[in-house]
C-alpha cells in the first residue's frame, strides 16, 4: 500500500507540472469507511489515474488489458498501481471473481468504466453484477478535462464531479428490464454531472474525430 501511495505522489507532481491543478466537485458524495464501484464514462486512456488521484486516501484496482503484463517490468508497476489483467477475447471468471472478493474483503474499490470502451457509448451490465454480488454502491463520476495528449499541456482545465451513490437492489434480479432500468440511471447521473461542471461542454472522440 505504500508504493501505491509512492505511486500517486509522483503522479501528481507529474499532472501538476504538465496539467496544473485539478478541480475535484462533490467529493463529500464518495461513501466514508466502505468500499464501492467508481463509474465513469471512459474518455481518455488516463482518466482511471485521474479518478485514483480525486478519490485518495481510498485506494483502487481496476481492470486492465492482458497484453500490457506480457513485458515483467510494465506488469510489476502497473500490478503495484492496482491494475489486474482482462483478455477480452477470452473473458474468464476472474473478471468478476477478482474485483467482487476485494469489494468484500479487502480495503481497495473498484474503478470500472461501463461502456469498457473509450470508443463506444453504450453501458454493459458488468459493474452492476459486481456491484450487487459484493453489495457496494456505485459512485457515478465524470471527467471534464483534455482528450488528446497535445491539450494536457493547456493546464488548469480538468474537473472531476462525483455523483450520489446508486445502490442496485439485492432481491433484483439482473433481467432485461432491470439491467436497462439501471443502466440508464447511471447514464442519467453521468449527464447530470456534466451539466453541473459545464452545461456546454461536449465530448468529442478524438478517435472518431479523425475520421
Amino acid at each position: 500500500m505504500k508504493f501505491y501511495d509512492f505511486l500517486r505522489g509522483i503522479a501528481v507532481s507529474i499532472i501538476w507540472v504538465i496539467n496544473g491543478r485539478i478541480k475535484y466537485m462533490n467529493r463529500d458524495r464518495i461513501p466514508v469507511n466502505e468500499n464501492y464501484i467508481l463509474v465513469g464514462p471512459h474518455r481518455t486512456w488516463w482518466d482511471p489515474i485521474w479518478y485514483a488521484i480525486a478519490a485518495y486516501p481510498k485506494h483502487f484496482i481496476f481492470m486492465a488489458k492482458v497484453e500490457l503484463f506480457k513485458f515483467p517490468p510494465l506488469a510489476w508497476l502497473i500490478r503495484s498501481a492496482g491494475a489486474f489483467p482482462v483478455d477480452r477475447e477470452n473473458v474468464g471468471p476472474s473478471v468478476i471473481k477478482v474485483p467482487v472478493n476485494e469489494l468484500k474483503k479487502g480495503n481497495r474499490s473498484l474503478i470500472m468504466f461501463p461502456s469498457g470502451s473509450r470508443h463506444s457509448d453504450e453501458l454493459k451490465s458488468g459493474s452492476l453484477l459486481i456491484a450487487k454480488m459484493a453489495g457496494k454502491a456505485l459512485v457515478p463520476t465524470v471527467y471534464q478535462g483534455p482528450v488528446s495528449f497535445g491539450q494536457l499541456f493547456k493546464r488548469n482545465n480538468t474537473v472531476i464531479n462525483f455523483g450520489e451513490p446508486i445502490i442496485i437492489d439485492r432481491k433484483d434480479r439482473l433481467n432485461k428490464e432491470n439491467i436497462a432500468k439501471y443502466t440508464e440511471l447511471i447514464q442519467e447521473a453521468f449527464d447530470n454531472l456534466d451539466h453541473e461542471v459545464n452545461p456546454d461542454w461536449v465530448y468529442l472522440d478524438p478517435k472518431r474525430e479523425k475520421k
